[in-house]
């Protein structure tokens, strides 16, 4: 009997997982969910912790193994999606920003997206001027600290606090000056709801960058913002599509193509390259629920998409939810009373080193190995935690998908990002990719091989371990393993190409198949049906009968009995 209990409560343990989700103040919500539980039942369980109802807005942002990032479907299983061993982690992240943020019902749904800009400020995602810039944090400053008071914020107190990637001494300044002055008496709602206006006038309110490249090879970030398809390169926003002028979203393997239709019957079509196929996928299956949520009127409306033009080919995807309309229309609907809020505060951040007490980082002067260490810890620390799209992963100094960040106010040692008056660089909301000391040392030791002469910083840089010779072949078969792995993803189209002809074959092969049946059907049966009679009755069939198909009998008919007597002959 106790063998039985014992067998039944294992069983009903590895049927359950324990989930661990991210919330957007750092705190964490863990639950046990059975096996086979949808992604809707994880949701509404922590929107229920949350106490939030406009939760349309909102959704749950996961890592595979493979390091690219998905957002949770809600009609498929969590495990099956999830793909890694139990126990799971995951983030609850703004998925469709609001186009007007302050038009939300409720004051808890305002404090979240409000959580979200604000770490999409500290990430660098959402640029802006040094005076913009300034004011956004200083409401933040208002909401999270309240009025300032001499005795308890003294001579440089907004030096303690990091709202941006980095900044200048004279942005602290210029940020502990709004607060003092002009956001004194304003209340945490008020600070908040100042914060959303403000961010939503910015070009970048919304933005989740797509690192891509053009036809031409030059980096692009993509994105899609609550207006429309914004394509941003350098300083620059070279492209912005209305979501009623996109036709088409279509993607195959890395290369993603966008269909557009402008006034006077203009038709473009936008192609760009993502670095991997599955990061192209996410990035097609972004725009498809993007552009359902926020054009059309009724969720009624949206269709199963397809990725190719053929219905055996490609992946096909549907949008689930509801849409900007359908949102709005019921939050309008919401009578009860404003649920209770608890303020995290400035509290430290897994995403950065930290955002309470982290110090400023400064321009000092140091080695080339220092600084490239310093930019390592920044890139691991921020990427972690943050709402890119972009697989996290190790990359050469060869790596173009990723630009470097730009410098303002630094020696020529480091590089150091500063928000500036000038028009907004999307390069900046990306840190440089961590490039491993390991990946150094192959990436010398393969010139090495091939003739080539390593610059002197190069190395300088490797000159404190030199490698023996045993190290040298170690690191030689390693180098030739990895020029063997790249060969794979060529196999990997090739089996793909093979494929997608057999599918095509059999396909043709099926169809002509199912002609010859109905043929047959409508010539030799005696099938009295309006459709056949009606296809019977019309002059082509008819003189296709006579003309062709009779005497196409005949002679197959004239064939077969030939062959017959030639076999009882023999």
């Amino acid at each position: 009997m106790l063998s039985r209990l014992m067998s039944g409560s294992s069983r009903s343990l590895e049927r359950e997982y324990s989930c661990t989700v991210r919330l957007l103040d750092d705190s964490e919500y863990t639950c046990t969910i059975q096996r086979d539980a949808k992604g809707q039942y994880l949701f509404d369980l922590l929107c229920h912790h949350l106490n939030l109802l406009e939760k349309d807005y909102f959704g749950i942002r996961f890592v595979d193994p493979d390091k690219q990032r998905h957002w949770l479907e809600f009609t498929k299983s969590v495990g099956k999606q999830l793909r890694s061993q139990p126990p799971f982690t995951m983030c609850f992240r703004v998925k469709f920003y609001p186009a007007d943020p302050a038009a939300l019902k409720e004051e808890i749904t305002r404090y979240l997206v409000f959580l979200q800009i604000k770490r999409d400020l500290y990430h660098g995602r959402l640029l802006c001027k040094t005076s913009d810039a300034a004011l956004l944090a200083a409401y933040i400053l208002q909401a999270e600290i309240g009025d300032y008071d001499p005795g308890k914020h003294p001579e440089g107190y907004s030096s303690k606090f990091q709202f941006f990637p980095k900044h200048s001494e004279k942005l602290e300044r210029k940020i502990a000056e709004i607060h003092k002055t002009e956001l004194s008496g304003q209340t945490p709602a008020t600070s908040e709801l100042n914060f959303l206006r403000k961010a939503q006038t910015l070009e970048t309110y919304g933005v989740d960058p797509h690192p891509c490249k053009d036809v031409s090879g030059n980096a692009a970030f993509l994105a899609f913002t609550p207006f429309g398809f914004v394509v941003l390169q350098g300083n620059k926003r070279v492209h912005f599509i209305k979501w009623n002028e996109v036709t088409k979203l279509k993607f195959e393997g890395k290369t993603f193509y966008l269909y557009v239709s402008q006034k006077e019957e203009k038709k473009i079509i936008l192609t760009y390259f993502a670095p991997t196929p599955e990061a192209c996928k996410h990035l097609w299956k972004c725009g498809i629920e993007n552009q359902a949520f926020y054009k059309l009127e009724k969720s009624s409306q949206v269709r199963t998409v397809s990725s190719s033009n053929l219905f055996f080919k490609g992946s096909r995807f549907r949008y689930s939810g509801r849409v900007a309309k359908e949102v709005m229309e019921s939050s309008a609907k919401i009578k009860r009373e404003p649920p209770e809020i608890h303020r995290a505060g400035m509290v430290p951040s897994r995403s950065c080193p930290s955002i309470t007490h982290g110090p400023r980082l400064s321009s000092v002067p140091r080695t080339r190995r220092r600084a490239v260490h310093i930019s390592i810890m920044e890139g691991l620390e921020s990427l972690r935690d943050s709402a890119h799209s972009t697989p996290v992963r190790t990359s050469s100094h060869g790596d173009t998908f990723l630009p470097h960040v730009r410098s303002s106010r630094a020696d020529s040692n480091e590089r150091v990002a500063v928000i500036a008056d000038e028009a907004y660089s999307p390069a900046d909301s990306v840190l440089p990719t961590p490039v491993a000391e390991h990946s150094l040392e192959l990436m010398l030791l393969s010139r090495q091989i091939n003739g080539a002469t390593c610059s002197i910083e190069e190395e300088k840089e490797c000159e404190a371990s030199t490698p023996t010779a045993a190290e040298m072949e170690a690191l030689g078969g390693e180098l030739r393993a990895l020029c063997q792995g790249h060969s794979r993803p060529e196999e990997e189209q090739v089996n793909k190409f093979v494929l997608s002809v057999l599918r095509l074959l059999l396909v043709t092969m099926g169809l002509l198949f199912v002609l010859l049946l109905l043929l047959i059907i409508l010539t030799e049966s005696d099938l009295d049906i309006a459709f056949f009679r009606d296809i019977r009755q019309t002059p082509e069939f008819e003189q296709f009968h006579y003309q062709y198909f009779c005497p196409l009998r005949r002679w197959f008919a004239c064939k077969i009995r030939s062959v017959v007597s030639l076999l009882t002959d023999t």
